[in-house]
């Protein structure tokens, strides 16, 4: 006999997201606006409903389908979306080329565009465009001109806007403009949690929950918009992650450079063992306070001095240092790689690193662990960013962090130059 296939179980919250806008309490809505935690199960039910809303109401329009990258959608989204389609008798003609599909259903043809809302300039690429509604996507990692600009575009009578969004920081702009004032605007408001999501399991969800911690773990497990405030790394305890010495026999060995002129320049040196990362030394060098600035060629020498006669897989540097990445390129011992800068990803890498026991400090680097000690949130910003002081250090370590782990696994770090 064939193996049966399992019946697919939807949440309250779920089914409410695919019918709202067919329910007569509810159409006089202008749109939706979803947040929570991550996989709770808003992103593919909230696409598939507005597919099926804007095939049901309208022919022959236009509809925006915006991310903050268009290969992100397309990860995040439209994969799922289309198979959803499919299986439902929509007939979907791709332009991959012009960013952009036909879909046809009962007679009926519409045209979606798709946009990214990188950054401040995007706004510029969704101008002139008449829509009938527009989808958003990871909205509050979107510029706000972007998105004000998209929602300008909505023109057509009876076109609805539609936000997505896992939480952030309580000061952010969507959660004070939109969010708060979603009655204000004629807007609904649905918050999701993980247990929103039937499909999830119960060993995934303990996964997430030991994926997070601090205010990553109150946005994306529990769902809300929470300051990210006090230490970066309050999770980083000095009885047990300081040793006194690393292993003599580690595996292999990277350093990590943040590279200054007014500002220090600070290197990490790195070996790994079973697994675990051991900071064995480090380069530290305030040209401030030592009253004098260093050329290129002598933080070589600090570099050179801090590897020694050891084996280095590589050395990642601060992708802003160009001259001194060609500096250590010119003498042709290392081979460089750019860091890749995304703070916030490498700040929620590095606490996850630490935070699972893959980390280690030697005691006798004495510059990190005091950066460790002093390195905070900015608080009441708006948006997620470390003060700019007692940095330099946990920049080299970020970078590190962020080239292990899009590492290959056949010992070589996985990003190009």
């Amino acid at each position: 006999m064939g193996r049966k296939r399992r019946a697919l179980v939807f949440s309250e919250k779920q089914r409410f997201l695919f019918k709202w806008w067919a329910n007569p309490v509810y159409r006089k809505y202008d749109g939706i606006i979803c947040d929570g935690a991550v996989r709770s199960g808003k992103t593919s039910c909230m696409a598939l409903s507005f597919l099926m809303w804007s095939m049901g109401r309208f022919k022959g329009k236009n509809f925006g389908l915006c991310g903050k990258t268009i290969i992100g959608l397309r990860r995040n989204l439209l994969t799922e979306l289309l198979k959803w389609a499919e299986k439902l008798g929509f007939t979907v003609t791709e332009n991959v080329s012009k960013n952009y599909m036909d879909v046809d259903f009962g007679g009926k043809r519409n045209r979606y565009y798709i946009f990214g809302g990188r950054d401040e300039a995007s706004a510029a690429l969704i101008q002139g465009v008449t829509l009938a509604g527009i989808l958003m996507d990871e909205t509050a990692l979107m510029p706000r001109s972007f998105v004000e600009q998209a929602v300008a575009r909505c023109s057509v009578t009876g076109s609805k806007l539609w936000f997505n969004c896992n939480p952030d920081n309580p000061y952010h702009w969507f959660k004070r403009e939109w969010i708060d004032k979603s009655a204000e605007k004629n807007l609904l408001y649905l918050h999701f949690e993980l247990k929103d999501n039937p499909s999830l399991s119960e060993e995934v969800k303990r996964r997430y929950e030991r994926l997070y911690s601090g205010a990553f773990y109150e946005r994306f497990v529990l769902g809300r918009w929470s300051a990210a405030e006090g230490l970066v790394y309050p999770m980083f305890d000095v009885k047990k992650y300081v040793i006194d010495k690393a292993p003599d026999d580690c595996e292999r060995f990277a350093v990590s450079c943040d590279y200054g002129t007014v500002n220090p320049s600070s290197f990490g040196l790195w070996g790994l063992k079973d697994d675990i990362w051991y900071r064995i030394g480090e380069y530290y060098y305030d040209s401030a306070k030592e009253g004098s600035r260093r050329t290129d060629e002598e933080h070589y020498d600090g570099l050179e001095e801090l590897a020694g006669d050891r084996e280095i897989d590589y050395v990642v540097c601060d992708p802003s240092a160009a001259s001194f990445i060609q500096c250590i390129r010119r003498h042709g011992r290392f081979r460089v790689i750019q860091a890749k800068n995304d703070v916030i990803s490498g700040i929620r890498m590095t606490q996850d690193m630490i935070r699972g026991g893959r980390l280690r400090v030697c005691a006798g680097c004495r510059d990190i662990l005091r950066e460790f000690s002093m390195y905070r949130w900015e608080e009441s910003s708006g948006r997620d960013c470390p003060i700019k002081e007692n940095d330099h250090a946990m920049d080299d370590m970020r970078y590190f962090v962020c080239s292990v782990e899009e590492d290959t696994g056949v010992g070589f770090a996985a990003i190009s130059v």
